[in-house]
This record gives structure tokens, sequence and C-alpha cells, in this order.
């Protein structure tokens, strides 16, 4: 007859046995006891009806990318049809959400834009068809900014009530250039419906006068892309952000900050209490401007473009520092070829890189165990400052009773060499091609299902939820908290 000590202990769906849990502050070797998708005791005595043996791995809050650029089937029909002429990024939410999972991330943000004519509401109800339909991994949306009357006004307050508490606006897009009347009183309607406002910093003059400047004096080539996007042009856009969140006290998110420059400007505006936050990507982190001396060169193309070896030094000492607060990959694939293509040249060449499944190992190799990050730094640089900034915390982001059981088991001695086209992204190719890499995911659980096993995705499409957001940022949250 079973014991009395087995009869009494609970019995949940899924066991994760003998791992390592790190949360920022916490370390501790402990079970972790699952049932209907959340996590519902940490230690103690269990059971489950399945069980993991994480043994030797820690368990790390499910990756948060906040900043991922999807193409759902039916957007991709409508640009094919708007646009018949220039290709697009080559990911949907499946094929992105397979990348997701085979780096240990388990929720995305995606930037949603609207179609001419459409509004942002349209353009949300669209993608959270196509994210229902495709998505393995679960999803918030962020609408990209249309226009600046009072319609779109309105329109960005019941998208925050209907739990889309963000907006996104390209400072480099001329319509929505720094000083355009009427964006302060939309980012300042965002505030009050409790958005946090994204925002692309590069002033669109000066884009416009460099990159016609270049192709008139025979520079025109890929090789100059980053003289074409300058750090003053990103810096003068970031001083205009910052002077945004002054005016009208509402959060601001310089997204993929890329120079040490506009970092020290982001410093001084949080050391003043403004609500600016930061996010960064693994490209400045890990490259810099001397790949566009490569013959194929273009495939390094993002925007801002790779900076020099100092400017990489000091985001990286912003990150041990507490300065960036997010590590996003703005995930943007193409194809080689298509980015290859010799057509294009300092304005037309193709921006983005597929980085969803590379964006947690790279950092972990490269930052946690160089010794450049802690693996608390690590944490919440990838996922917990993430859910907290974006109204996802406590449902996401955390390894606590009641969360969502999203957690990678991760193996901090694995290595494995970079091969982009044997990766999930429909990109046939990956910027760290070649590199070795130290520390993977061996199990990825997403609300509780395992969904990646020893390098094996499991999961389905569909199967991803969106996830409805509360203020951004949370509550208590301060720059660089």
């Amino acid at each position: 007859m079973p014991q009395d000590s087995e009869v009494t202990q609970p019995r949940f769906d899924l066991v994760v046995r003998n791992g390592t849990i790190v949360t920022p502050g916490s370390r501790e070797q402990a079970d972790i006891g699952i049932a209907d998708g959340r996590i519902a005791q940490l230690g103690g005595p269990m059971t489950g009806s399945a069980e993991i043996d994480a043994g030797g791995l820690l368990v790390l809050p499910g990756g948060i990318d906040a900043h991922v650029h999807l193409v759902c089937a039916g957007l991709a029909a409508a640009l094919a049809a708007e646009y018949p002429d220039e290709p697009g990024w080559v990911d949907d939410f499946w094929t992105g959400s397979l990348a997701a999972i085979g780096g240990g991330i388990t929720t995305v943000g995606n930037m949603t834009f609207a179609m001419p004519g459409e509004t942002m509401t349209a353009a949300i109800a669209r993608d959270m068809a196509g994210a229902r339909a495709e998505a393995a991994v679960d999803w918030f949306l962020h609408p990209v900014l249309t226009g600046v009357s009072d319609a779109e006004r309105a329109e960005v307050g019941e998208l925050a009530a209907s739990g889309h508490t963000s907006v996104k606006v390209f400072l480099s897009n001329p319509a929505f250039a720094a000083g355009t009347p009427g964006l302060a009183e939309v980012i300042a309607a965002a505030g009050r419906a409790g958005s946090i406002t994204l925002v692309h910093c590069e002033d669109a003059g000066m884009l416009e006068r460099t990159g016609r400047e270049l192709i008139e004096s025979g520079q025109g080539a890929i090789q100059f892309f980053p003289d074409a996007r300058t750090v003053d042009a990103e810096v003068t856009a970031v001083d205009a952000a910052i002077g945004l969140a002054a005016d009208t006290g509402s959060a601001v998110y310089i997204v993929h900050l890329s120079s040490g420059a506009a970092l020290d400007r982001c410093r001084q505006a949080r050391v003043a209490g403004l609500p600016v936050y930061v996010e960064t990507r693994p490209l400045y982190l890990h490259l810099t401007r001397s790949r566009f001396a490569e013959p194929d060169a273009a495939k390094y193309v993002g925007a801002p473009p790779l900076r020099e070896q100092a400017d990489r030094d000091d985001l990286w000492r912003g990150l041990a520092a507490g300065d960036v607060d997010t590590l996003c990959s703005d995930h943007a694939p193409w194809t080689l070829k298509l980015k290859l293509d010799p057509a294009l040249d300092v304005v037309s060449a193709r921006q983005g890189v597929a980085d969803l499944e590379t964006l947690m190992p790279m950092l972990f190799s490269e930052g946690v165990v160089t010794g450049r990050i802690s693996l608390d730094q690590f944490v919440e640089l990838t996922s917990a400052r993430a859910a907290r900034l974006f109204g996802l915390h406590p449902r996401k982001g955390v390894i606590a009773a009641g969360a969502d059981a999203d957690l990678a088991l991760w193996d901090p001695d694995q290595r494995r060499v970079i091969d982009g086209a044997a990766m999930a992204s429909r990109a046939d190719y990956s910027v760290y091609d070649g590199w070795t890499v130290q520390g993977w995911p061996r199990f990825v659980l997403r609300r509780g299902q395992p969904v990646l096993a020893d390098g094996q995705v499991t999961a389905s499409p569909g199967q991803g939820q969106w996830v409805r957001r509360d203020r951004a940022p949370g509550p208590g949250v301060s720059p660089g908290a």
C-alpha cells in the first residue's frame, strides 16, 4: 500500500524536476508543479502525470521578444496586391514561432502595420486573425501609428482599452518627423490611456539629405550604408523622443538603440526622472560597421546601421549597468538573395535580419559566459523587464505560482555552430554563420506544454494565444529599476 506521504502529495499535469530556477535576485534548486498551463507549486512534495528531468539545467522564464516583424497570410496577400514588384519579410507567425521556440522564446510582440487607407484597428484585427491561425507562441501586437488627427488620438485610447497598450511611431518617416503638428497630442493621449509609445529614432530630414548626397557624390553603394544613417541622426531623434516624454509625461521606449552617444542621452533623461526606456538589439552587441567592408555587406543592413567598436563597448556596459532595459531581435527576415540584390543602394537597401532563434543563445554565450553580464541580468533583459514594461506581468516573465508555465530549460554548456540555412526562419542565412555559441535551451514549455525537446519542436500552428495587456509600463516600473 502507498505510504501516507505519497497519498497526500499533490498531483499535477507536469512536474519539472531537479532544475535550478533562476529569477532576478533568486536562484534555487526546486521542483515545479504545473497545472492547467500555470505554475501551481514551487518546491515541496509533488507528483505529476508527466515529468521532465531538468538536472544540470537552468530553469529560466520563457523569453519575451517584444519587437518582431512577422507577416501573417492576410497581410502578405494585401502587400502582394498593393506592391506586386516589392518582396516582403519572409517569416509568418508559424515560422517565426519555430524560430522563437528554438531559441527559448515563448512570447513575441509583433509590429502591426496598416495598409494604405486602413485603420490601426482594422490592421490589429487582421493580425489577430492571422496569429490565431498560425502562431505557436503567445503574442501581443503593437499598432503602428497611421496619423496624428483626432481620429488617431481616439483610436489609440480605444485600442488600449481593448488590451493593446502600446503604439509605434517612426521619427524616420517624414509624416511623423519630430515637430509634426499633432504628434505630441497623440503621444499624450497614449499615455493617458495607459499605453507606452515605441519610437524609432532616426531623424527623417537628416536621413533624406545624407542619402541623397551620398548617391549624388557616387557613394551610393551598400558599403556606405552607415554613412547614410549617422549617429547624429539617431541622437537628434532620441533628443526629440526625450522631449516628447518631457512635454507629455507619457512613457517612451526607444527601440533598437545603437550608439553610445544616444545611450548617454537616455541615461541623462532617466537620471532626470523622465519615463524613457531603452531597447537594443543583438546586431549592435556582436557586430561593428567593419562588416560593411566585406563583399556581401548588404546582409548586415539594419536601421540604425552597425556602429563602431566603441559603441559596441558602450552598449555592453549599458546592459551591465541597467541603462538598457531589454534586448529584442527586431526580427525582420529576408533571404540572402533578396538582401544582396545588386539593384539596391544606400537608400533602398532592405533593412533587417533574422535574429529570433539566436537572440538568447548569443546573449548567454557572449554575455553570461564571458562575464559581461550576470545570469540575473540575462533574465531581466530577455523576459522579466519586458513583461513589466508591456503590461504582461505577473502572467509572463516570472517563475512564480499563478504565472503561465513558460519555461526555458537551459543547458549552459551545450555548444553549437550557427548555420542559418539549417535554422527555422525562412531566411536562409544568419549574420552569425560560423560562430560557436555556448548555451541553448534543451526543453521549452509554453503554458506548460512542451514545445521543444532536445532540439525537436513539438508545437503546432494555432496553439499560441493572444495576451491581453494591462497598463504599460506596469505599476512601479521606473527607468532602470
